[in-house]
Parts: structure tokens; sequence; C-alpha cells
């Protein structure tokens, strides 16, 4: 039986989520597998993948093949690393200790290139938040003052309104006052 690693989808329309299956090549995409072995969510910066490490690494060194994805999924894994890393340790290169740790400081450099591109993503949201932030507040003060304008405009032509009608009846009851004093 030809055993392939590949990825099984599930989730919603636009919005896919993988699992990671051991599975014969001639069953379906979302049909029969063997095991499961992990998931995969690329909708997440960056994607997370959840994957049992020890049986990936059995399957892989029984001859399972991968398909091109689910390779690139393992290898950011480390699975391949490990697979070569005691391909030295059978060929007396080194032994399991040094394996080990040759393996634990790749681990950790991945993880801290990890670390830095999750930073780099929430910084720059930060820095995209704090932006629309000010633009919004220029945008608000440009509101707030042309209703000012507007209100003082307002309020100037309302204040001549009362001056003009002010000044009218002044005029009006001045010769009213005047008339009856000429008879």
């Amino acid at each position: 039986m030809a055993t392939k690693i590949r990825l099984q989808r599930g989730g919603r329309k636009n919005y896919a989520f993988y699992s990671i299956v051991i599975a014969d090549a001639r069953a379906p995409r979302d049909g029969k597998f063997t095991e499961k072995i992990g998931t995969y969510n690329p909708n997440t910066n960056p994607a997370t993948v959840d994957l049992n490490f020890e049986r990936a690494l059995y399957w892989v060194e029984t001859g399972a093949q991968p398909t091109d994805t689910a390779r690139n999924i393992l290898k950011g894994e480390g699975v391949y690393m490990m697979k070569h890393l005691r391909g030295g340790v059978k060929k007396g290169a080194f032994d399991e200790a040094v394996c080990q740790q040759k393996f634990d400081a790749w681990k950790q450099a991945k993880v801290a290139a990890t670390e830095a591109v999750e930073k780099k993503v929430t910084d720059a949201k930060k820095a995209a938040a704090a932006q629309n932030l000010e633009a919004e507040k220029k945008v608000n003060e440009a509101i707030a003052k042309k209703v000012a304008d507007k209100k003082a405009a307002a309020t100037a032509a309302q204040a001549e309104a009362e001056a003009a009608k002010a000044a009218e009846d002044t005029t009006s009851e001045a010769p009213a006052e005047e008339a009856p004093a000429e008879a």
C-alpha cells in the first residue's frame, strides 16, 4: 500500500482548515485515512500548525510520501531536520545527545524567528491603529471647526436680525411718539 501524508480539508467556504493525515494514495482527499497526525490553520498570521511530532517522524522514516504542502509543513516543524540528524547518528557521525542538542538549537532559532514575525505583525497593527486614530481626530477637529463656524455665523446672523429688528422697532416707535406730540 502506497502511503501518503497529505492534508484533508475542513472548515467552511473561504475559511479552510486542514487535518494532516496518513492515507492510502488511492483514497479520496476527504475520505478514508489511516491516522490523523495534526492540524494546519492557514487563516492565522503566521499559520498555526499542531503536529504530533513523534508520529510524523515515524511515518516519514517508514517511507510515507508527503504532498508538497505537507512536506513544507513537516520541514517547518523540523521533522525532516530530525530525520536528517538521526541518519547521522545511524552512520556514526555523532551520538544521540549531540543530535538532540543540534535539534534543540535549530528549534530555538525557529521559535525566535516566529516570535519576531508575530511581534512585527502586532507592532504593525498597533501603528496602523494609532495612525487611524490620529486621522480620525483630525477629521473630527475639522468637523468641529465647521460646526463652530456655522454656529458662529448663525449667532451673528441672529444678532444682526435682532439688531435690525430693534432698530426698526426704535425707528417705528419714535415717529409714533412724535405724531401724538404734533397733534
